[in-house]
């Protein structure tokens, strides 16, 4: 629809690129335009209902709310399209060195690229089926193999496709052989996997100590804060010091102004922001990528939470009548 488009081109241009890339990489079977476009008019309405009960929980201005309310479904909508097109990217990078295998096959077999590309098509090979098929398709129709090579690392956010994409442009122009070009580049995609898993297993001790660390180490330290803060004040609540001696005494002993609500508050606060900062870092370290993190954020939160509230909770229980005086 030509709204959907109109809405496209007025958000700005550097943003429109990077918005418009996510959603092509993301492998959707609209065009981006319309997508994204669709996306921000969705947003945009359900970032009004959203306002006003995120304006009733926090008790700021509808304003506020609705710019926080935007903001959030925006980043979470992008979030969500980049990790896709990273998933595509992934499974595409996993069936590459099977698929050039069978191009490879098919050239010896005296195939021509064209027929060679479209042959090596195949359900199993997934999103990489499709981007195959379209590249044989568009060189049977006269399109330039190299434009069309090309063309697909648009498409698919993986450097590998890309390096092999390169490799394959030089070897068709330097007129060597291409079979064994394909060959030689899935036996390097192999290696190159076999060297990434010798990696992740060398840095799983990392992930479980971040892990430990935001999902009980933190929760323990906040919830053993929280329960020495309600002693301290339910204590300093009960001491009553008479007018005589306090004028004697250099200090002066007053009580504790801050809230426990308000604690519970910033704790909350502090354990959602370490779950996604440690989620990021968990992605970065296992998959190379910081967004690679986002899965494990509404997992991470929900479980620091919990822990905090079931420590806090057998705290006060088995602790409670000991430290009160």
């Amino acid at each position: 629809m030509k709204l959907y488009n109109l809405t496209t081109k007025l958000v700005p241009g550097k943003l429109r690129k990077r918005l418009l890339y996510a959603v092509q990489n993301a492998e959707s079977v609209y065009p981006a335009e319309k997508v994204l476009g669709f996306m921000i008019l969705f947003l945009l309405v359900l970032s009004i209902g959203l306002s006003f009960f995120v304006a009733l929980i926090t008790k700021i201005g509808l304003g506020y709310a609705f710019l926080l309310s935007l903001f959030f479904l925006f980043f979470s909508s992008y979030l969500i399209a980049v990790v896709q097109a990273d998933k595509k990217a992934k499974l595409v990078d996993e069936l590459l060195p099977d698929a050039l295998q069978l191009m490879a096959s098919n050239l010896r077999a005296g195939m021509g690229i064209e027929k060679a590309m479209m042959l090596a098509a195949r359900p199993e090979f997934g999103p990489l089926e499709k981007e195959i098929y379209t590249v044989g398709k568009e060189v049977a129709t006269g399109k330039d193999i190299s434009k069309a090579l090309l063309n697909m690392t648009k498409r698919v956010n993986s450097r590998a496709l890309e390096q092999v994409v390169n490799l394959i442009i030089s070897g068709l122009r330097s007129g060597g052989k291409l079979s064994e070009l394909l060959d030689n580049s899935a036996e390097d995609l192999r290696r190159q996997k076999i060297i990434k898993e010798k990696i992740k297993s060398n840095v799983q001790v990392y992930i479980i100590f971040i892990f430990v660390a935001a999902g009980i180490g933190a929760p323990f330290l906040f919830a053993l804060s929280l329960f020495l803060v309600k002693v301290v004040i339910a204590n300093f609540a009960n001491i009553d010091v008479p007018t005589s001696a306090a004028s004697s005494i250099p200090i002066s002993i007053k009580s504790v102004k801050i809230s426990t609500s308000f604690i519970l508050k910033f704790i909350l606060l502090s354990l959602t922001t370490t779950s996604i900062l440690s989620s990021f870092t968990l992605g970065l370290i296992s998959k190379g990528k910081a967004r690679e993190g986002a899965k494990f954020i509404p997992l991470l939160i929900l479980f620091s939470i919990g822990v905090f509230f079931l420590i806090s909770y057998v705290i006060e229980n088995v602790f409670g009548n000991f430290l009160t005086f």
